[in-house]
């Protein structure tokens, strides 16, 4: 990368110049209408070498004082005194370059004001333009290399809170399965079996950023089947699903975990047990995901040392930003309602 990066500065740095002096020529050609003389030629090609070497090291004094690093309001200054700088130093060295090429003409006339000043601002310009360019480039750079950074750091951060979820659920799972084994082991192999496929589906899940809504719902109707044989009639389901909810991905484990925070937090808590409704509605090519419970938050709030809502409030913004709505209040005296609003991610086949 670096080799590249070092490859296109001198391939750039040699192709501006070498264009400088091949205009310089053709424009001369042009004025006089007659073929150029070597003397001229050679002139113009060294006062090209001159602003190379001047643009070099200027380069070599940026990077070794670290002006990439400044503000702009605090580089600005510097370039405008560094190309004024560099323009007198061009102008001073084309002043003996036109005696030794026998330009007598324009070495004379070098000490004119007018001829100091003029050419100086012309020499300024274009000092500044290089510079300009310059930085730009590298500005862009490190932008990128920014959003690349904080790409890559977003998605290790999800990643491990994808991890924190596993285990999680895992451990729940496995305490349900635990209580049927004694009670009725026959219903503790079936909810093995549907543990299983639970496992396996949540395998696959953890490659991804985002999953078919499908795929999440039926992830979820796997956890309350499994849910309900330790629960059996304290707990029960209703569906309400908009058809267009297919259309959208949603974070992996994301509603199941919700769900499951209900469940634990909700319906276990009451002696006659509850109800689990998910809803979801499609406004404004926006999903909205409803989960209540029966139950309700103490004082407004869910006391739990867990990480499922934390968790999920931090995926949220790691990967819709302001974009997604998370909520959980008390709706009346009987329901907990959580509620998510993400915007749509087109499932493409």
């Amino acid at each position: 990368m670096v080799d590249n990066k070092k490859r296109l500065y001198w391939i750039l740095q040699t192709s501006v110049w070498s264009a400088y002096a091949g205009v310089q020529i053709v424009v001369s050609i042009l004025a006089s209408g007659q073929p150029i003389s070597v003397n001229r030629t050679i002139f113009f090609i060294c006062e090209a070498a001159l602003f190379f070497l001047a643009t070099h090291l200027f380069r070599l004094y940026v990077k070794r004082r670290n002006w990439l690093r400044l503000k702009v309001p605090k580089l600005i200054p510097r370039v405008l005194l560094a190309s004024a700088l560099m323009a007198l130093a061009v102008y001073l060295f084309r002043v003996p370059l036109s005696l030794i090429t026998g330009r007598s003409a324009v070495f004379e006339s070098s000490f004119l004001p007018d001829q100091i000043v003029g050419f100086s601002a012309i020499y300024m310009l274009f000092f500044f333009l290089w510079a300009t360019f310059y930085f730009t480039y590298h500005f862009i750079e490190k932008y990128n290399k920014s959003l690349k950074y904080e790409a890559y750091m977003t998605s290790i951060e999800l990643n491990n809170l994808k991890s924190q979820l596993n285990p999680h659920f895992i451990f729940n799972a496995l305490n349900s399965i635990r209580a049927l084994v004694d009670e009725n082991p026959e219903k503790s192999k079936q909810a093995i079996n549907q543990l299983s496929n639970i496992l396996r589906n949540s395998l696959t899940f953890e490659k991804k950023r985002l999953t078919k809504f499908e795929d999440e719902l039926k992830m979820v109707k796997d956890y309350l089947s499994l849910e309900s044989v330790r629960f059996e009639e304290r707990l029960k389901t209703e569906f309400n699903i908009h058809p267009q909810s297919a259309n959208f991905r949603v974070p992996p484990l994301m509603i199941q975990t919700l769900v499951e925070n209900g469940v634990k937090h909700g319906i276990s808590k009451l002696t006659a047990g509850g109800v689990i409704q998910l809803k979801t509605m499609v406004e404004n090519n926006r999903l909205k995901i409803q989960i209540r419970n029966s139950g309700q938050l103490l004082n407004g709030i869910r006391k739990s040392k867990g990480i499922g809502i934390p968790n999920t409030v931090q995926r949220l913004k790691l990967l819709y930003g302001d974009q997604a709505a998370f909520r959980m209040v008390n709706e009346n005296n009987n329901f907990v309602l959580t509620e998510i609003v993400i915007p749509q991610t087109l499932v493409t086949t």
